[in-house]
């Protein structure tokens, strides 16, 4: 399976958790705002990953890509939040940061190799 694929797969699945996280949150501790802001950026990395399956080009293939690891800094923003705020135990923290640093990790390698090998063409 390409990087790309897994990356699909794992942002898919990690925005499917943040809808049901800020669900949660919702129904269990009446917030609102930070959840609403949460739900935005941690289902975009996953819209601009597979947006950036049909790029018209190879600068707009890593341009989407970096909108999301932009929205995955943003997520891991909020995600900080909640769990100083108290909405969020540390072991439901640990569990879905950790799913978002490992997407920032990916997005990361994707984009460094796409310009290494842009710059060598």
């Amino acid at each position: 399976m390409r990087k790309e694929n897994v990356l699909i797969d794992k942002s898919r699945k990690f925005a499917v958790r943040i809808i049901n996280l800020c669900d949660y949150v919702e129904k269990t501790k009446h917030e609102k705002v930070v959840p609403k802001q949460l739900l935005r950026s941690g289902t975009s990395i996953g819209a601009n990953i597979h947006e950036s399956k049909y790029a018209q080009s190879d600068a707009d293939f890593i341009n989407k890509l970096s909108i999301a690891l932009k929205e995955a800094s943003e997520t891991e923003y909020w995600l900080d939040i909640m769990y100083e705020t108290k909405y969020l135990t540390e072991d439901e923290y640990n569990s879905i940061s950790s799913d978002c640093k490992e997407l920032c990790k990916l997005l990361i390698s994707i984009i460094v190799s796409c310009k290494k090998k842009q710059k060598n063409n």
